[in-house]
């Protein structure tokens, strides 16, 4: 995948793609990346992209002759653009799954009070959103959409790995434990010791339905949950799964 970000502070990008599992997935060719300054395309002498908005109020807003450019330059509209925004649509599992399937796409780190609309209308074709919050930074948020996309890519981090994740079956991840098995009085669950494959599964499937229920029980609304999770969901309501967020570790410890 190609992905070309187009921002005003692409310093804030450069390191992201010079360390860790980016970094080997850039050296495998998995991933290939241009940092587009958005103020090279700026024609005055002081390279200015923002300007106060029509209508009045607070902020600034970022020009759109500037913006056109380094788009078109980028290759937009022909290549899928996105822009990170609060306003955007939310950002899911299955939304980073679909994204990580084009060959490249356009990322537009937003500022200030956000990017004209006719920037929008014309060259973008998503609006996404990482959270319902606002941040200063639309890099912060462009960072945020690639590493949900390109970690998802064949070949940057295995198969077995994803399909353990939160969300992979629409529930969050289990909890996990290391060595040592008692630490500070608290004591691994005997089931995740013994070997048996099978109740490990169930435990673990149990687990993360009482983790959704605390945390994230819109989730488990669906009509069309597996059976297996349904039939565990049941059995976890009828013993009093519902848990407060902050109470649910001492009932998925003891569950066996």
């Amino acid at each position: 995948m190609k992905l070309t970000i187009l921002s005003l502070f692409p310093e804030i990008l450069k390191t992201y793609f010079e360390a860790s599992i980016m970094k080997r997935a850039v050296a495998a060719g998995h991933v290939e990346y241009s940092l587009v300054n958005i103020r090279d395309y700026a024609t005055d002498k002081h390279h200015k992209c923002d300007d106060e908005v029509f209508g009045g109020g607070a902020g600034m807003l970022m020009k759109p002759e500037p913006l056109d450019k380094a788009l078109e330059a980028a290759g937009s509209p022909g290549i899928r653009t996105v822009y990170v925004t609060p306003s955007g649509r939310l950002l899911t599992q299955s939304y980073a799954e679909e994204l990580s399937r084009e060959a490249g796409l356009v990322i537009l780190c937003g500022r200030y009070e956000g990017v004209d609309q006719r920037i929008i209308e014309s060259r973008i074709t998503d609006e996404i959103s990482i959270g319902d919050y606002v941040l200063s930074s639309g890099e912060v948020a462009a960072l945020v959409l690639v590493d949900a996309i390109y970690r998802l890519m064949p070949g940057v981090i295995s198969g077995e790995s994803l399909e353990e994740e939160s969300f992979s079956k629409g529930l969050l991840e289990y909890p996990q434990y290391t060595r040592p098995a008692l630490y500070d009085t608290i004591r691994v669950p005997d089931v995740v010791l013994s070997g048996n494959h099978a109740q490990i599964a169930r435990w673990r499937l149990k687990a993360s339905i009482l983790k959704t229920l605390a945390y994230r029980p819109e989730l488990l609304t669906k009509d069309n949950l597996a059976e297996d999770i349904a039939r565990l969901l049941r059995e976890a309501i009828d013993e009093g799964g519902w848990h407060e967020p902050g109470t649910v570790h001492s009932s998925r410890t003891n569950e066996e």
